[in-house]
């Protein structure tokens, strides 16, 4: 299988990035893609309604969102105003009251192989070693490779993808000494990094993360932060990223949402076409975008760091 740039993935999680290259040094460049146009979108929120429970108020109402191939969103807002709720909606672990979202051109009605999904808690199973957790996706390919599904039915299943793809790319994630170890003998960095490298296993066409680096000291927290604008580059990936943090929003997100109190009712979007250049965090552009997201902000009553 190729991605978008004629290289294929194995070819990618062997390729030593600029960000491993530069890990002692935090010397990375990080050019912007060029942005193709037209581009096909790859997921569709339309006029979606949810709420939690028949008495509740709706968290969105009458809410449309489009999320286009190779674009990198963050979404930031207040606590409870319907960031992870929206990340759980797009991965299909969530139904929409009313409403339609589609992945693909595909109605979304249960999670899609050919989505991934990163937590802040990693999610990994602490009694697999390291390769155990890395491979799992693929391994439930094999087992489900069998398996069909109705005519015009999106597969839930991973295709029975290489299981040296886990090699791979914890040799490329720094890992490989660590494969026969288990969660519980690594740090939160490193084990963020085996919950990065089991989702790129399975050639995600959308990446979707909650809060992956919230729990993590600042260094770390600014190591994989690097690591996903070189993935990013490198792969051309459609990504959402869902944040509290200001400043990783306006790093990371080349368009940012931002959401309010509940209900939300209408996409608000800042442009932050420069995330992701070099020296970009000590620029004017940054720390304008971070001014304009802060006054966003304030109309809940929020100051988010």
């Amino acid at each position: 299988m190729r991605n978008s740039r004629g290289g294929t993935w194995q070819q990618l999680a062997t390729r030593p990035s600029q960000f491993l290259m530069n890990h002692e040094s935090h010397n990375i460049q990080y050019p912007i893609p060029a942005i193709q146009s037209p581009m096909p979108t790859i997921a569709e929120v339309d006029n979606l309604t949810f709420r939690y429970g028949d008495r509740q108020p709706p968290v969105f109402d009458g809410f449309s969102w489009r999320v286009e191939a190779g674009e990198m969103w963050a979404v930031l807002g207040p606590s409870g105003c319907g960031k992870s709720t929206l990340l759980y909606l797009l991965a299909g672990l969530r139904q929409p009251t009313s409403g339609e979202i589609r992945v693909e051109g595909s109605l979304l009605s249960r999670p899609r192989a050919s989505t991934g999904l990163i937590l802040q808690g990693h999610g990994l199973m602490p009694w697999a070693t390291v390769w155990e957790n890395a491979a799992l996706g693929a391994r439930i390919g094999h087992f489900y490779k069998w398996k069909g599904e109705r005519a015009g039915e999106v597969r839930p299943y991973p295709p029975p993808l290489p299981l040296d793809d886990a090699d791979r790319w914890l040799a490329r994630l720094g890992l490989a000494d660590l494969r026969d170890k288990y969660p519980s003998q690594l740090s939160g960095g490193q084990q963020q990094r085996v919950a990065i490298a089991r989702t790129l296993v399975l050639r995600p066409r959308l990446l979707l993360m909650d809060e992956p680096f919230s729990a993590l000291d600042t260094v770390t927290r600014g190591d994989l932060q690097g690591l996903v604008l070189a993935l990013q580059e490198e792969l051309k990936m459609t990504s959402v990223l869902v944040t509290h943090n200001i400043e990783e929003a306006a790093l990371l997100g080349r368009r940012i949402l931002v959401l309010h109190r509940p209900p939300n009712r209408s996409p608000q979007i800042v442009e932050n076409p420069q995330a992701g250049a070099l020296d970009y965090r000590q620029g004017e552009a940054f720390h304008a975008v971070i001014g304009q997201l802060q006054q966003l902000l304030a109309q809940d009553g929020e100051s988010l760091r």
